[in-house]
């Protein structure tokens, strides 16, 4: 997956370009030499793709974490594609098929990976997190394991965000998510956003979603939520009350998709005891929270960290119907040209337009 830096100086009709972040704030659209599958890969002529938080994150700032920007990267994860070249060994994939992308490649050797915890391998290289390019180009290359032919009812648009709807199938496995569920969601991002529709996909029988911008909760409505919270107050143990007594209940699970230190108590005190809090949301390294109201009510505290196995998972819940696609709609706010993705990147971060996720199309 990871290659060096191969900008090219001239191009021609089948010439490859890509979008690369060279620093804090500078974007840039370069001529890119088109690559060459490996044994194992395949190439493809990318289609669609969606801009996430994290890529902003990285523009603006830099790093995410402990994952620092050092040299030029090639942005972009949430994609789809076509097999245009098959490297040696492929056995599951042909020229022709439509896919979708899961961008992190674990090593497969370590025990995590032996585990089917692969997430969690120390060696995991993906997209568009330093130092590994990610897919925001013509043409990319892929390990084939890590590609998934793609029923003929997805388009590439939806396939494009089987990314965060992987996120949203990995929360709910974490958080327990079942039939009868009720389930705060916190935040109606992207993110919240997928997760509202696989929590109804899972069986919840109450979902609760709460924001500061009226125009997402607008849209969480259309998207099947049961009740939404404005939040407008700092008052932490006042909003628990109010989205407990808004919902009739205490949630039996918490999704927390903002990283917010308030968010994140807020959550903890509106649930219930013997619940669990799944939190998604990276926000400052170090966050003030309700531990000890926590622990004396064994409320469950629980990491998300991307997903394992949950590709095919989030894939049959689009296809059956189980997430209905005209939902998924709702939060496509914007689409841009590849050659447009400076603009569209600056529509991503501004959220100008009512955006909510943004598309790139790379063909």
């Amino acid at each position: 997956m990871e290659e060096p830096v191969h900008e090219k100086t001239r191009t021609d009709d089948d010439d490859n370009v890509a979008l690369v972040l060279y620093g804090v704030d500078d974007l840039r659209m370069v001529p890119w030499e088109k690559p060459s599958p490996k044994p194992g890969e395949v190439l493809l002529r990318m289609q669609s793709v969606g801009i996430c938080t994290s890529d902003v994150h990285f523009w603006t700032w830099g790093r995410i974490g402990d994952y620092v920007v050092t040299s030029p990267m090639v942005m972009g994860h949430e994609a789809s594609g076509c097999v245009v070249a098959v490297g040696d060994g492929v056995k599951n994939l042909q020229v022709g098929d439509r896919v979708a992308v899961e961008p992190g490649v674990p090593c497969r050797h370590c025990n995590y990976c032996k585990q089917g915890r692969y997430n969690l391998c120390p060696d995991v290289k993906c997209c568009s997190c330093p130092p590994v390019h990610g897919s925001l180009t013509h043409y990319y290359c892929h390990d084939a394991d890590f590609c998934y032919k793609l029923p003929n009812n997805i388009p590439y648009d939806h396939a494009a965000l089987l990314e965060p709807l992987s996120v949203a199938v990995h929360a709910c496995q974490r958080g327990g998510v079942c039939l009868g569920s009720k389930v705060l969601i916190c935040g109606a991002g992207p993110i919240g956003l997928v997760c509202l529709l696989t929590a109804k996909a899972c069986g919840a029988a109450h979902v609760i979603i709460t924001d500061l911008m009226e125009q997402r909760l607008e849209v969480a409505m259309a998207m099947g939520a049961d009740q939404v919270v404005k939040v407008d107050t700092k008052d932490t143990q006042k909003l628990a009350n109010h989205i407990r007594d808004t919902m009739g209940d205490a949630p039996d699970v918490s999704i927390e998709c903002t990283g917010v230190e308030a968010s994140i108590t807020t959550a903890i005190y509106a649930t219930r005891s013997g619940g669990v809090v799944a939190l998604i949301g990276l926000g400052a390294p170090m966050a003030t929270v309700p531990i000890v109201n926590a622990v004396l009510r064994e409320v469950d505290i629980r990491g998300v960290f991307r997903y394992h196995n949950c590709y095919p998972v989030a894939m049959e819940m689009l296809s059956s119907g189980s997430v209905p696609a005209d939902k998924l709609d709702h939060m496509i706010t914007h689409h841009y040209k590849l050659a447009d993705s400076l603009e569209a990147f600056e529509t991503a971060k501004t959220g100008r337009g009512g955006a909510i996720k943004v598309i790139i199309h790379c063909d």
